[in-house]
């Protein structure tokens, strides 16, 4: 950011503005930043690192230099192994007398950095700091109450994951979904919600949240000219973009990452230069706010992750934390600095397991796609889509050709937003079938984000939100048994479902 940017403070809520630093926490950091290495601290209530019943943290992981693809040879115990030590009393990245004291809301200054670096080498933004976080849902609640005041209304895609959508709706915080298509959301379509916001609705949202890659629940990944349309577009009408990326390292279709052998140490970048960019990337006003996570690429219990955002927020969600939750626990955060490290996988060998990911994930994101061209399209009752990214399909069910499918006219005084089909009857009927042949997968309507009459501009065209709710998610992150099985009992249940039972079992 420049001297130029816009000052974004009005997005803070009232709760951000009012709530204030903890005192013995400022004390804290004007000490540990100030280099005075003789200092007698007794300040903390922190148990000294003599009592700690450990001496040391070993990982034993997988060994990146030595396997080529090491994602499956883990996976079948055929891979190299190699060690990352956390000591307390020997020279390692993140000391473990450090690692488990008391610190900041921002995280252990050794693995902050660590992860500052690690973000300036894949999105390079300008002036902007790193919030640890407990993982992507730690970070995401605490930018809504952040950002969010009663009767806003936040833009997000018509389809969301309502583990998130969900979160804010205590807070009296409302959603309004944008119109989707196979390529994510529809720049266009968000700028028609804010040209037409009825301000009896309240005032016009100012945050919109938005999962580019692998989105969930529909699997798609928004192409980098949607991304700087939905830049401007939150330049023009001072949007903060919430950018929530879990899946970003899980790119598929891309050309395989070779380094010569007589270029070692550039494997990073090329891997790099295969993702595309971040909206964070394009961010010089400072109005992104990105939640990454390694939940997705290392464990989901693992439970640490980190927010991108400029330093006037980082700072109220420092605030916010060292009154609150207090910063991510010191496991996480000495495996993450060790693994980043000159004695760990280091950011090429980082770099080698991602992309050994992304690979074991596209291959079963192909195997299901072959099962299901093989045992549910030929019903003619579903297809699916191809995602680009994360580990979720998108399948869509043709309720039309049921014949209990029911369709009206739009009645005149009617909702715009009222159903003119039975298709969510249909839909949840459906669902009760996949169950009772042993399949689970998530309806769509699960995922809807209810709409309102009032920012709906073309009512004679448009169709109402629970008229498409036709889909299904599934996920394509399990084995091959599981998806070989899902896959050939989802089709035996259409054929059931649309077809009615074999004639054998009429008799």
């Amino acid at each position: 950011m420049t001297s130029s940017s816009p000052d974004l403070s009005h997005h803070l809520s009232g709760e951000a503005r009012e709530r204030l630093p903890n005192p013995m926490k400022v004390i804290w950091r004007r000490v540990n930043s100030s280099g005075r290495i003789d200092v007698a601290n007794m300040a903390n209530g922190d148990p000294h690192h003599s009592l700690y019943p450990f001496k040391q943290l070993m990982f034993e992981v997988p060994s990146v230099a030595e396997e080529p693809d090491p994602v499956p040879a883990w996976r079948t115990g055929n891979c190299p192994t190699q060690f990352f030590h956390s000591y307390k009393d020997e020279p390692c990245a993140l000391s473990l007398r450090n690692a488990f004291q008391y610190t900041h809301g921002a995280g252990l200054p050794e693995c902050q950095k660590t992860l500052t670096d690690l973000t300036q080498f894949f999105y390079a933004p300008p002036d902007h700091a790193i919030t640890l976080t407990l993982g992507n849902s730690d970070g995401i609640t605490k930018l809504f109450r952040l950002l969010g005041e009663r009767g806003d209304h936040f833009l997000t895609d018509e389809f969301s994951f309502p583990g998130m959508t969900n979160a804010p709706l205590s807070y009296g915080i409302k959603w309004v979904g944008v119109k989707m298509d196979a390529g994510g959301m529809i720049p266009e379509e968000m700028e028609k919600i804010l040209q037409n916001w009825n301000e009896a609705s309240g005032r016009r949202p100012h945050v919109l949240y938005i999962i580019p890659v692998g989105q969930n629940p529909t699997g798609t990944t928004l192409s980098l000219e949607r991304r700087q349309k939905i830049y401007a577009i939150a330049q023009k009408w001072d949007l903060i973009i919430i950018e929530d990326d879990p899946y970003y390292f899980i790119q598929f279709d891309q050309p395989p990452v070779e380094t010569p052998s007589d270029d070692q140490g550039n494997y990073s970048k090329r891997f790099a230069k295969s993702l595309i960019p971040t909206i964070l990337s394009m961010d010089t006003d400072g109005r992104v706010l990105r939640i990454d996570s390694f939940s997705k690429i290392i464990a989901p219990g693992m439970r640490l992750g980190w927010i991108t955002s400029n330093r006037m927020f980082h700072d109220k969600l420092v605030t916010y934390t060292d009154s609150g939750p207090q910063h991510p626990h010191a496991f996480g955060q000495a495996f993450v600095t060790e693994m980043l490290s000159e004695k760990g996988w280091q950011m090429d060998g980082f770099c080698r397991w991602l992309q050994s990911l992304r690979l074991d994930y596209q291959r079963r994101r192909d195997f299901l796609l072959e099962v299901f061209r093989r045992e549910v399209e030929p019903t003619g009752y579903a297809s699916v889509n191809v995602p680009e990214g994360g580990m979720f399909v998108w399948i869509e069910v043709y309720f039309e050709r049921h014949p209990r499918y029911r369709s009206e006219p739009p009645v005149a005084g009617s909702s715009t937003v009222a159903p003119r089909t039975n298709v969510e009857v249909l839909l949840l009927e459906l669902l009760e079938k996949f169950i009772e042949l042993d399949v689970v997968i998530m309806p769509s309507v699960l995922f809807a984000i209810e709409e309102h009459p009032r920012w709906i501009d073309d009512g004679a065209r448009h169709v109402p939100i629970r008229d498409r709710t036709r889909f299904y998610r599934a996920t394509f992150a399990g084995t091959e048994e599981t998806i070989e099985k899902g896959m050939t009992r989802l089709g035996r249940a259409l054929r059931e479902f649309f077809d009615g039972p074999p004639l054998t079992s009429r008799l």
